[in-house]
């Protein structure tokens, strides 16, 4: 829910849309929160105020929906769709909502351009950033039901400090709801550090995570501090939690409890402000069973789940990811834009996608490097067995 005591710093928006009602409604809620609007109900008008006004964001009806509107974006679309989703990421809109409008959300969207001065494009177009620190995101695609639940999700449970355990199989995206929940946060301009619990040793998980003093271990030729501290003030992601040793299980819950960490070989307490998200593709009251996880721990951190749905349960979004990954594979490899028969995209729709979102990207490079101009039916069914 949106909170009234996080003010909003922008001045003035632009509202673009044929419709007097919904015109009217965006115009008395987005007053109410002492946002000046400009209404325009055709692009024509639109251009004209653009010209002579300094807007920080517009609200424009899909319907309407330009490239020749520079400034961010959201896209509101009365009968959401493949093809006006497209378009939507086309144009780098920030957003992208339907009718009836969720004025808490569109609220959240607009904060975040305040927020970080138009620096987050939220679900339509990112590039991603290695740093710890200004996290970003890809898109979170798609028009289906199962991944506006996600988003719903993330939009209501960002703004507050709640525990979040992502759920899901490997290759869904449960890394970047996590980026989400961070950069939608109040934690946004802090650091988003990572840890894959999977990837490091369960001799070296509790330096990695707390950090060590100089000379504590043969190899500790220096001070190191954790990514507990190296995260402090902003989100710590713990990934594969599902994989992380019993010891290093105890330590987290201590540092949850207590909000402070000891590194090893050190006596002191270091207190900590972290938000932890947590992620795992495995069944932890299985491995509680099992004597795997601890049950106290999975407790601490469950405060909110969100289950990221495999894409075999969104056949509906592969059109619009093909689309999107075929544009952006283009860019990064210097390619002239190919285009795709909608025979092939059956083909596609149809396919099982075992390995989810990351196996459908790795199939759309595969087909734009190996294909000619159009990628035909023929060529799916050439290259990635569909």
């Amino acid at each position: 829910m949106y909170n009234h005591s996080q003010q909003l710093t922008m001045t003035k928006i632009l509202l673009l849309s044929p419709s007097k009602g919904m015109l009217n409604s965006l115009r008395e809620r987005l007053n109410f929160e002492n946002i000046t609007t400009v209404e325009a109900d055709n692009l024509s008008r639109a251009m004209e105020l653009c010209y002579t006004d300094d807007f920080d964001a517009a609200v424009v009806d899909s319907e309407l929906l330009s490239e020749d509107i520079k400034i961010p974006s959201i896209v509101i679309a009365h009968t959401p769709n493949v093809e006006s989703a497209i378009a939507a990421i086309r144009h780098r809109a920030i957003d992208y909502l339907s009718t009836p409008i969720d004025m808490n959300r569109l609220l959240l969207s607009l904060r975040s351009i305040s927020n970080e001065d138009s620096n987050i494009h939220t679900h339509v177009h990112r590039h991603i950033s290695k740093k710890c620190s200004s996290a970003t995101a890809q898109p979170i695609l798609g028009i289906s039901e199962a991944i506006e639940c996600v988003r719903n999700m993330i939009w209501r449970v960002a703004p507050s400090d709640a525990r979040v355990l992502i759920l899901g199989e490997n290759g869904t995206g449960k890394e970047l709801v996590a980026r989400w929940l961070h950069l939608k946060s109040n934690r946004a301009t802090g650091p988003f550090v990572e840890v894959n619990c999977a990837a490091i040793p369960s001799e070296l998980i509790e330096s990695e995570l707390f950090g060590h003093e100089k000379g504590s271990f043969t190899s500790a030729i220096k001070q190191r501090k954790g990514k507990f501290e190296l995260a402090d003030g902003g989100t710590l992601f713990l990934d594969e939690i599902g994989d992380m040793s019993l010891s290093a299980q105890a330590k987290v819950l201590r540092a949850l409890q207590e909000n402070k960490i000891t590194r090893i070989g050190g006596d002191k307490d270091i207190p900590v402000n972290v938000r932890v998200v947590a992620a795992t593709n495995k069944d932890l009251r299985k491995e509680i069973s099992l004597g795997n996880f601890r049950e106290d721990l999975y407790h601490r951190l469950s405060v909110i789940e969100i289950n990221v749905p495999p894409l075999r349960e969104r056949h509906g979004d592969i059109k619009l990811l093909v689309e999107h990954f075929m544009s952006e594979i283009c860019d990064h490899h210097k390619m002239s834009t190919k285009h795709i028969d909608p025979e092939a995209i059956d083909l596609l729709t149809r396919y099982a996608w075992t390995g989810n979102i990351r196996e459908l990207h790795n199939v759309v490079e595969r087909l734009i490097i190996l294909s000619d101009e159009r990628i035909t039916a023929d060529t799916v069914l050439c290259y990635c067995h569909a």
